[in-house]
């Protein structure tokens, strides 16, 4: 079993104790949200630091309704 911490931009964001490690570039769902992984580094014999990206999420634009103008 492994150590395992998450980090995106030196923020930690998970630490969890994993049978299995992830491999570099695959794809993970961390707290709902897709993410990469970009790097993993072993600190111990059982102690691991994963390097990740978010997904980033388009914000949705509002619908402008036809006719209607700001005065």
């Amino acid at each position: 079993m492994f150590v395992t911490h998450f980090y995106e931009n030196k923020t930690s964001v998970l630490s969890q104790l994993l049978v299995s490690l992830p491999t570099v570039e695959e794809n993970i769902k961390i707290k709902g949200r897709k993410a990469k992984v970009v790097q993993i580094l072993q600190i111990d014999d059982n102690s691991y630091h994963v390097s990740i990206i978010f997904e980033k999420v388009p914000k949705k634009q509002p619908l402008k309704e036809i006719g209607k103008k700001k005065r």
